[in-house]
C-alpha cells in the first residue's frame, strides 16, 4: 500500500477551521481522500478549503455547523447527500475551571458539542460504512481520559464519556470492518493551548512564558506537539494500515501522561 492510501475515500473532519482539525483535513487530503470540513466559521472554512490538496482529483467541500444547536445539526444531516468512510470527531474543549464550580449548563453545552454531535454524525455515517465494509471513526479527545487534568473539570468529564462511548461502539461495529479509536493529544501548540497558558498564568500571577516553560519541562520530549503530529496519527488510523486497531485510546503526548 502506498502512502496515498485514501484515494476514493470520503472523510468528514469536524473542527477543521484551525488547529488540529485543520491539520487533519490537510493530511487526509494529501493522502488522497475527498474531505468535507466542518466548523462554525464559514469564512475560515472557505480559506482552509482552498488549501486542500487536489492533485489526484480529490473533491472537497465544507459545512458550516454549530454543534450547540442539535436541531439544526439533525436537519443538516437529513439533507446531506454525501456518505463517508471516515469520520473525525474533533471539537474545541470546554472552558477551564473546577468541575465543582461549573454550572449544569456548562456540562449540557459540552455534551452537546462533543458526545451528542459525535453520536449524530456516527448515526449518519455508519450505514454507509457497513455497506462498504470499511469505516473509521476517530475521536480527537484528551489524555485526561487516562489521568484527569487539574482545572479542566468539565472537559475531563465529557472526554471520559466520549472514550467510553467510543469503546462501546468499537465492540458493536467491529464485525462490519468499522474501527472506532481515540487520539489523545498532549500539549499541542494551538490557540486552545495558548488560552490555557494565559488562564494558568493569570491564576498564578506569573508571566505566560514562565507557565509555558514549566509545561514543556513536564514533557519528556521537552516541547509541545505540532498539530501535524496529531494529524499523522489520525491519518494512520483512517487508513487500511490500521484495520486491526480498534477500541483504543492512543496518546500522542511526548510521553507526558504518567500511566502505562
Amino acid at each position: 500500500m502506498s502512502i496515498d492510501n485514501l484515494s476514493g475515500k470520503n472523510a468528514l473532519v469536524c473542527g477543521a477551521s484551525k488547529g488540529i482539525g485543520k491539520s487533519i483535513a490537510l493530511t487526509l487530503a494529501e493522502s488522497g481522500a475527498n474531505v468535507t470540513i466542518v466548523s462554525r466559521n464559514e469564512s475560515l472554512l472557505k480559506t482552509v478549503l482552498q488549501s486542500l490538496n487536489t492533485e489526484n482529483g480529490q473533491q472537497h467541500d465544507f459545512i458550516a455547523l454549530d454543534f450547540q444547536d442539535i436541531s439544526a445539526t439533525k436537519q443538516q444531516l437529513r439533507s446531506m447527500k454525501k456518505d463517508y468512510h471516515i469520520l473525525v470527531n474533533n471539537a474545541g474543549g470546554p472552558k477551564s475551571g473546577r468541575a465543582y464550580d461549573a454550572d449544569i449548563e456548562d456540562f449540557e453545552k459540552a455534551f452537546k458539542v462533543h458526545l451528542h454531535s459525535s453520536h449524530l454524525l456516527a448515526n449518519h455515517a455508519v450505514p454507509f460504512m457497513q455497506t462498504e465494509g470499511y469505516g473509521r471513526i476517530i475521536n480527537v479527545i484528551s489524555t485526561s481520559v487516562k489521568i484527569p487534568i487539574g482545572g479542566l473539570g468539565v472537559s475531563n468529564t465529557v472526554r471520559g464519556a466520549m472514550a467510553s462511548w467510543a469503546k462501546t461502539l468499537s465492540n458493536e461495529l467491529g464485525g462490519y470492518g468499522i474501527t472506532v479509536n481515540n487520539v489523545l493529544p498532549g500539549f499541542t501548540d494551538t490557540d486552545r493551548l495558548r488560552e490555557l497558558i494565559a488562564a494558568r498564568a493569570n491564576a498564578a500571577g506569573l508571566q505566560e512564558s514562565v507557565i509555558e516553560e514549566k509545561m514543556k519541562a513536564s514533557v519528556p520530549a521537552g516541547r509541545f506537539a505540532t498539530p501535524e503530529e496529531i494529524a499523522a496519527m489520525v491519518c494512520f488510523l483512517a487508513s487500511p494500515f490500521a484495520s486491526y486497531v480498534n477500541g483504543t485510546s492512543i496518546r500522542v503526548d511526548g510521553g507526558k501522561t504518567g500511566s502505562i
